[in-house]
């Protein structure tokens, strides 16, 4: 049974703005305010979405509340003229008042931070209520108090800087949270400073504002400088990574911002700056992609080879386009129609995280992402025991696929809101792997048109899901002997004359194989090795929530 939160304050104030009446009250849990009525009469209800607000009552979470600070109002004057400038309240009139500042939901999953202001006659009632809000607020400890911020001025429409000094900065200073702030001046300047200069034992968080990539170029610096420290190798694709003690925040100021968009269904600057507040923390996998023994990059959420890897490579070629080169080439990509031929090895993962196709879509509180923190040596021992001895054994698939995607989450934004794999988890510690075999246009067409609308885009014959732990990719011209052997044995007649092709390339029929986008970067060979690192990093984020928590007028429901 819960525990009944300890009212802490109850008095019986003005609200500044309206001048009603209301009874306030303080407990360890909530901030709640409801009007005091002369009359029975009920006063029409207006429909408004956050934390309780019907019927003249309020609630807030107080982990919610942003900040309080002493003010003083003036009472209502009625007899100001054109020409006064200057108060002619007698002396003593003034009424101290302290304001609240709080989240308030609002639409789409967008936050806004809301004020309220409450007079009081009694001064040291006012400092009573400002001392003893600031007393909980303060225990809070998961809340940042010294951030170090990357703004990205290029990236996007180049609003970065702009969005940061307008609608981010004066929350973070109503927060009383205190910045560093570097403006990149080049690719890769934040994550070069995060993994040699920056003296990350002053900061609670590293916050950047930008894009996809730019939250990309943090993510590796934060990686890297951890790995680093404690003497892990990169280069092994077997080795366990550690994971980063600060958490990372993204201000979205960039094209898709599709991070942002998939762990708090919002792109909205505003929003983000309140998770980060409020202190939020939504673990995050990690995809580390290897060559050989050779490190390549890390990813979170596209890995997608054959059509998105064409279609990144093409637009390459037409930045000075701006956004509008990821349209052009998607068309041109979709219209040339090319498949790629090759193997795809992959370590299914346990039934216990469901599958790609059960329709269970992680949101925020996610029973299926809290089962590894619940006991994280159980994970931390697979990676430690062989392949073998997990319940999965690794499987092989084989032929010509039009793409060939992973994704670590669902991959939405606001033009697929469903994203690639609609019930992708973002802390499970896996991936969902998605082939799509050779078919016609037309069908492909029906299979891409399935991202944008509520249809199982799964639901075709061409189109295999897996949900995976690991995975790896060779194509076709560059399988060793052992695996040409392999299809020999399985009955194709012309594998001899493919045979003497690899030894002969000069004769012209090799095809030339496909590029891998990685989170918007395009890698630099094709057979890949993917292992995917459970929970390695932590947003100042909390997930999606559930539609519940904006529009259900009962929710947060507290007793007064």
């Amino acid at each position: 049974m819960e525990k009944t939160p300890r009212l802490l304050l109850c008095s019986r104030l003005v609200e500044g703005k309206q001048s009603r009446v209301y009874d306030v009250s303080l407990s360890s849990a909530f901030i709640s305010w409801r009007e005091v009525r002369e009359n029975s009469k009920k006063r029409s209800a207006v429909k408004v979405y956050g934390p309780l607000k019907a019927a003249g009552s309020h609630c807030v979470p107080v982990c919610e509340i942003i900040a309080v600070q002493e003010a003083e109002e003036e009472c209502p004057r009625t007899d100001v003229g054109k020409w006064q400038k200057v108060p002619q309240n007698p002396a003593g009139s003034n009424q101290h008042a302290f304001t609240v500042s709080y989240v308030e939901r609002t639409l789409k999953h967008c936050w806004r931070c809301t004020e309220v202001t409450f007079r009081c006659s009694d001064t040291k009632l006012c400092l009573q209520w400002v001392q003893t809000i600031r007393e909980q607020l303060a225990l809070l400890t998961i809340r940042p108090k010294r951030l170090l911020v990357y703004i990205n001025p290029f990236g996007g429409k180049q609003r970065g800087k702009r969005i940061y000094e307008q609608k981010v900065a004066p929350i973070f200073s109503r927060a009383s949270i205190s910045t560093d702030v570097i403006v990149t001046e080049r690719a890769n300047h934040a994550r070069d400073h995060l993994k040699t200069e920056a003296d990350l034992k002053k900061y609670d968080g590293v916050v950047c504002v930008g894009g996809d990539g730019m939250f990309s170029e943090i993510m590796h610096g934060l990686i890297s400088r951890t790995q680093c420290d404690t003497g892990v190798d990169q280069n092994c694709s077997d080795e366990t990574l550690i994971a980063c003690e600060l958490r990372i925040g993204i201000i979205p100021a960039g094209s898709t911002d599709c991070i942002c968009y998939a762990t708090m269904g919002s792109n909205d600057p505003v929003t983000a700056a309140l998770h980060i507040i409020v202190g939020d923390s939504q673990p995050l996998d990690v995809c580390s992609v290897h060559h050989n023994n050779t490190f390549l990059r890390y990813s979170v959420s596209l890995l997608g080879y054959g059509f998105y890897g064409d279609v990144l490579t093409d637009s390459e070629r037409k930045r000075w386009m701006g956004p509008a080169r990821y349209d052009i080439s998607g068309v041109k990509t979709f219209l040339s129609h090319h498949y790629y031929e090759g193997t795809v090895s992959f370590l299914p993962a346990d039934g216990n995280v469901g599958t790609p196709r059960d329709k269970i879509q992680c949101r925020s509180g996610c029973n299926i992402c809290q089962l590894p923190s619940i006991d994280k040596a159980v994970y931390k021992d697979e990676d430690s025991i062989s392949d073998t001895e997990t319940d999965g054994v690794w499987r092989v698939v084989r032929g010509k696929f039009l793409a060939i995607n992973a994704a670590c989450m669902s991959c939405a934004c606001p033009r697929s809101p469903k994203g690639l794999s609609p019930s992708a988890h973002l802390a499970d510690g896996t991936a969902d792997l998605i082939l799509v075999r050779k078919c016609s246009r037309l069908d492909f067409l029906r299979h891409l048109l399935r991202h944008t609308n509520k249809e199982d885009q799964f639901d075709h014959p061409f189109v295999e899901v897996y949900r995976v732990r690991q995975f790896s990719f060779t194509p076709k011209h560059q399988e060793t002997d052992s695996e040409l052997e392999l299809r020999e044995r399985e009955g194709s007649s012309k594998h001899f004359f493919t045979h003497i092709c690899r030894e002969h390339p000069a004769c012209g029929c090799t095809q030339t194989p496909s590029s891998w986008n990685c989170d918007g970067e395009i890698l630099s060979h094709a057979a890949i090795q993917v292992r995917v690192h459970c929970q390695l990093i932590n947003l100042f984020a909390r997930g999606i929530e559930e539609p519940s928590v904006f529009e259900d007028p009962s929710y947060n429901l507290c007793a007064i």
